[in-house]
C-alpha cells in the first residue's frame, strides 16, 4: 500500500470512529462500578443510593462537602424522587468513578456567552463536551456546579430505585403497580403497606421499561427549606473534619519551606532536630509538579513537637532567582500592559476600535487588584499510611482522583493500590482543588513506612505557601454619545492565567496550552447590550504561583466593570439604577435582579444617614456568573477615621429553581462575607521575592462586629438550578465602591478599599428625616 493511500485511509477511519463516537448518546450515569463503603446489610440499588432493612437511606454524594450544604441539598433531590422518610436519609461519599465525573463544571466552563446557548454550534458544542467529560473528566467539586450536574442524574436515581420497590411490591401482592403508590418510605395499596426496607431482596432484581420523574407541582421537599442533615452536629461541635478522624498510632509532621519564592534547602542540621522531644524522622522534600515546593519535614509524636523541632534544623536556603520580585513591581507592571496592549480577544462585536474614535467622548479608567489568598480556616493536611500492600489517604478534597494519582505518582505506586478516605473540609474556595499538600504528605508519609503520618500546614504556612488569586490590572474606554449613552466599550486586562496554571499542575494537557477564558470571564459574558465590544486579555507569567479562587476571574472583573457602568452614569448624570436598565431591555432576568433589590432596598442615589448619625449612601451592582443573576445593594459610611462600615446588603438572587432556599441564602450570606473580607481587608504583599502576609493579623477577615445585615431575596423560577456557591461574591466589591464614591466623590479603582477622603455630607442634616428612619429600622 502506497504511503498516501495509508494515510488517507488511516485519517478516514479515524474520523469515523469520531463522528460515530460524536452521534451516539452519552454514556449513563446512573450505576456506578465501584460499591461505596457502607454498614452491613445495606443494598445498593444504584449508583447514588443504599437502603438497609431498617428504611435508612444513604444517599451515595460524589460532591465534597465543605460547608456549602451540597450534601442536604443532593439528598433532597434523591428523597424526593425516592419519596422516603427525610429523617431516615443519611449521606455517605462516593468511591472514585467515571459515572460521578463532573459534567456540568465542564460544560459550562466552554467559551460560550450565555445569549449564545441556543444556537446549533453551542449546542452541538455543549452536547460533545458532556459526553467528553463523562468519559474523561473529573470527580471534582468546583465551578459552583455541584446541583446543576446532579440535578438530572439524582432525580433518576431517587425515581428508578422507587419504581424498583413499586415493581416489587406489585410482584409480592400479585397488583399492577397502578394500583400502589409511595409515601415517606412506604409502599401502599388500599390498606396494605410495605415498608422500602422489606421490598430490597425484590427490589433489586426488577428493572422498570419505564420510570418518570415526579412533576414539580408534588414537591415536598425540594424548593422547601429543610434541616440541613448536618446541622445538629454543626451546632454541638460535633462534625469531623480531615485532621480530626485520624488512625490509631497516628504521628505528626511539620515543614519548614522556602522563605522566598524559588528557593531549596542547601543544608539542614538533620541530627538536632532528631535529638527533640518526641521526634521520629526528618525528611528532605523535593517537592513536585503539583506545586509543593522543596522543604524539610520534621515527623513527631505531636504536631507542636514536630514545630518546634523545625527550628532546630536551622535550615540554610538556596539564593533564590526571584529576589527582585514584588507585588508592587507586578502591579505597575500589569498596569502597563493592561494599558498598551489590547491582548487576545476574548469576544468582540461590531468594531469597538473605530466606534471609540468616532465617539462624540471617550472615557476612560484603569483598575487593578492584589493577590488574594484562601485563607480556609482549617489549614492544608493530610494523613498518609504507607505499606506494602497499599497507600491509604484520608484528607478532604474537592477533586479525590487527582489526590490520589498525585500520591501514587510521588510514591511510584499504582493507583489502584491508593485507597483514599474523602472527609469533609474545613473551607475549600478552590484552595482543595490543588494536590500539593497531598503529594507532600505522601512522600512524608513514606518515610515512617507503617505508621499513618499527619502532615498539617500551619497558618503561617497557608498564607505564604498558597496558590493565590493573580493580581490584575484593567482599562476600561467607552465611546459615549452627546447624551452620555455608551456607543462602543473595550476592556483591556493583563494578569497570570489561573487556569492554565492550575491545569499544568494536575495534567489537563488542553486546557494547558489553550487561551484561559476565566482570565476574562465576568468581562465578556455579561448581559449588557453594548452597541459594540472587544475584551481582550494578556497573560503574563510572574514567579507567584497561581490557581483557582472563589468565583475566579468573576472576583474582580465585575469590581472592573459595575465600577465603570457606575462611572458612565455618574458622567451621563443619570441614575446607576435606569441607566443599567437601559442597557438591558432585551434581558428580563437581570432586568428583574436589578428592580427587586432596589425595590427592596428602598434605593436611591441621595445620601442619607446612618443609625449613628453618620452620612450614608447607597451604591448597586450587578453581575451574571454560572447561570446565576444576581444584583445588590450595599448601604454604606465612613468613620471618622475613613474605615468603611458596610450596613447593609441587599441582594436579589435568580438561581433557577432553589433545590433548598435556606442553603442558597447562606451561601450568599456566606458570599457576601468573603467577598467584604477581600474587599475591605485583602491583600498578599510580597517584597524582594518572600511572602510578607504570615497570619490573620496582616490578612484579617471580616469579624462579625463588622458584618452587615443581608438581606437575600430569591426570586422564583421554574429553571432548572444554576450555580450558588460563588455568584454572590462578584458584586460585592462595587457596590461598596460605588456606595463610597457617591459618599465622598472619590472614585476607588483599587482593592482592597481605602478612602482617603471623608464624606462629602455633613452628618447631621444632610437629608429628610424620612429616609434617615428608613435607615435605622432596616440597619441592625
Amino acid at each position: 500500500m502506497r504511503r498516501r493511500t495509508f494515510l488517507l485511509t488511516g485519517l478516514g477511519a479515524t474520523g469515523a470512529l469520531i463522528l460515530g463516537w460524536s452521534l451516539t448518546p452519552p454514556r449513563q450515569r446512573l450505576r456506578a462500578g465501584v460499591l461505596p463503603s457502607l454498614e452491613p446489610g445495606h443494598v445498593v440499588l444504584n449508583g447514588w443510593l443504599a437502603i438497609a432493612p431498617d428504611d435508612t437511606v444513604s444517599i451515595i454524594t460524589p460532591k465534597s462537602e465543605m460547608g456549602q450544604g451540597i450534601h442536604t441539598a443532593l439528598a433532597m433531590i434523591v428523597a424526593e424522587e425516592l419519596d422516603c422518610d427525610w429523617a431516615r436519609v443519611r449521606t455517605v461519599p462516593a468511591p472514585i468513578d467515571r459515572v460521578y465525573n463532573n459534567v456540568a463544571a465542564i460544560v459550562d466552563g466552554l467559551p460560550l456567552h450565555p445569549d449564545d446557548m441556543e444556537a446549533a454550534p453551542a449546542r452541538a458544542l455543549r452536547w460533545l463536551a458532556a459526553k467528553a467529560a463523562r468519559e474523561v473528566g473529573l470527580m471534582m467539586t468546583s465551578a459552583s456546579s455541584s446541583v446543576r450536574d446532579v440535578w438530572d442524574v439524582a432525580r433518576d436515581a431517587g425515581a428508578t430505585a422507587r419504581a424498583q420497590l413499586l415493581a416489587a411490591a406489585a410482584l409480592r401482592w400479585n397488583l399492577p403497580v397502578s394500583d400502589l403508590r409511595t409515601e415517606r418510605g412506604l409502599v401502599i395499596a388500599g390498606d396494605r403497606r410495605l415498608r422500602y426496607g422489606e421490598l430490597l431482596g425484590e427490589a433489586t432484581t426488577q428493572h422498570p421499561a419505564q420510570v418518570s420523574r415526579k412533576d414539580p407541582s408534588r414537591f415536598t421537599l425540594i424548593g422547601h427549606d429543610q434541616r440541613r442533615l448536618d446541622a445538629q452536629d454543626a451546632a454541638t461541635g460535633q462534625l469531623r473534619f480531615g485532621m480530626d478522624e485520624l488512625p490509631d498510632g497516628t504521628r505528626y509532621a511539620a515543614v519548614a519551606m522556602p522563605p522566598v519564592l524559588g528557593s531549596r534547602p542547601r543544608v539542614y542540621d538533620g541530627a538536632a532536630a532528631r535529638a527533640r522531644p518526641g521526634v521520629r524522622a526528618v525528611v528532605a522534600l523535593p517537592g513536585s509538579e503539583y506545586g509543593d515546593t522543596p522543604g524539610v519535614a520534621v515527623i513527631a509524636d505531636s504536631w507542636w513537637q514536630a514545630e518546634q523541632a523545625l527550628s532546630a534544623l536551622n535550615v540554610q536556603w538556596t539564593d533564590s532567582p526571584h529576589v527582585a520580585l514584588s507585588s508592587d513591581g507586578i502591579r505597575s507592571t500589569l498596569r502597563s500592559v493592561a494599558r498598551s496592549d489590547a491582548g487576545l480577544p476574548h469576544r468582540f462585536r461590531g468594531d469597538a476600535n473605530a466606534a471609540l474614535q468616532a465617539a462624540h467622548a471617550v472615557h476612560e479608567a484603569s483598575y487593578d487588584v492584589p493577590y488574594l489568598a484562601h485563607a480556609t480556616m482549617e489549614p492544608p493536611n493530610a494523613t498518609v499510611l504507607v505499606t506494602d500492600a497499599q497507600v491509604s489517604v484520608w484528607t478532604g478534597t474537592q477533586l479525590p482522583d487527582v489526590a490520589r494519582r498525585a500520591v501514587a505518582q510521588v510514591l511510584q505506586r499504582a493507583e489502584r493500590e491508593v485507597v483514599l478516605h474523602q472527609r469533609r473540609l474545613g473551607g475549600g474556595f478552590g484552595r482543595r482543588l490543588e494536590a500539593d499538600i497531598v503529594a507532600q504528605a505522601a512522600r512524608v508519609a513514606a518515610a515512617l513506612p507503617g505508621t499513618p503520618v499527619c502532615t498539617i500546614w500551619s497558618r503561617r504556612d497557608d498564607l505564604q505557601h498558597d496558590i493565590y488569586r493573580p493580581a490584575c490590572a484593567a482599562v476600561l474606554r467607552a465611546g459615549l454619545d452627546a447624551s452620555g449613552r455608551p456607543t462602543a466599550i473595550t476592556a483591556q486586562t493583563a494578569s497570570q492565567s489561573p487556569f492554565k496554571a492550575y491545569s499544568r499542575r494536575i495534567g489537563f494537557a488542553w486546557t494547558a496550552r489553550t487561551p484561559d477564558r476565566t482570565a476574562a470571564e465576568g468581562l465578556w459574558d455579561q448581559p449588557y447590550e453594548w452597541p459594540a465590544l472587544r475584551v481582550g486579555h494578556r497573560e503574563l507569567d510572574f514567579a507567584v504561583p497561581v490557581g483557582l479562587w472563589r468565583s475566579v476571574g468573576h472576583s474582580h472583573h465585575a469590581f472592573f466593570l459595575e465600577s465603570f457602568i457606575d462611572e458612565l452614569a455618574e458622567r451621563a448624570g443619570s441614575d446607576p439604577l435606569q441607566y443599567r436598565l437601559d442597557l438591558l431591555r432585551a434581558h428580563p432576568r437581570p432586568t428583574r435582579g436589578l428592580t427587586t433589590a432596589a425595590r427592596e432596598a428602598g434605593w436611591s442615589d441621595a445620601p442619607m444617614r446612618a443609625p449613628d448619625g453618620r452620612p450614608a449612601a447607597m451604591g448597586l451592582a450587578l453581575h451574571q456568573a454560572f447561570d446565576t443573576v444576581v444584583a445588590q445593594v450595599a448601604t454604606v459610611s465612613l468613620s471618622a477615621e475613613r474605615r468603611v462600615r458596610v450596613h447593609r446588603v441587599v441582594m436579589a438572587v435568580d438561581c433557577g429553581l432553589a433545590v433548598h432556599p435556606d442553603g442558597v441564602r447562606q451561601q450568599m450570606e456566606g458570599a457576601v462575607i468573603f467577598g467584604l473580607s477581600a474587599a475591605l481587608h485583602g491583600e498578599v504583599r510580597i517584597v524582594q521575592g518572600r511572602v510578607m502576609t504570615g497570619n490573620f493579623h496582616e490578612y484579617p477577615l471580616l469579624s462579625m462586629r463588622d458584618t452587615p445585615s443581608i438581606d437575600v431575596h430569591i426570586l422564583p423560577s421554574a429553571e432548572p438550578p444554576a450555580g450558588v456557591g460563588e455568584p454572590g461574591l462578584p458584586p460585592v466589591a462595587p457596590a461598596v465602591a460605588n456606595a463610597i464614591a457617591r459618599l465622598t466623590g472619590e472614585r476607588l479603582r483599587s482593592l482592597p478599599l481605602r478612602p482617603t477622603r471623608a464624606s462629602r455630607f455633613v452628618a447631621e442634616g444632610t437629608d429628610s428625616t424620612e429616609r434617615a428612619e428608613r435607615v435605622e429600622q432596616q440597619t441592625p
